[in-house]
């Protein structure tokens, strides 16, 4: 009986962390696909770029 119990709490453990694991990757894919940020200040494309700057390769603002 004890090794049945044993395999009861295991078969539990796992399953809550895979419940987990689906109920995050679930929420970045809703995040991912219902946000969408604003446009970030940047450095034109073929300008002059200080070190801690960066360009964008286009731009979509």
């Amino acid at each position: 009986m004890k090794r049945s119990n044993a395999r009861w709490t295991i078969g539990l453990l796992v399953a809550g962390g895979l419940l987990l694991v689906a109920g995050a990757n679930a929420h970045l894919v809703y995040v991912a696909v219902t946000s969408q940020p604003d446009c970030l200040q940047h450095v034109r494309s073929g300008g002059d770029a200080r070190p801690g700057q960066f360009s964008v390769a286009k731009s979509a603002c």
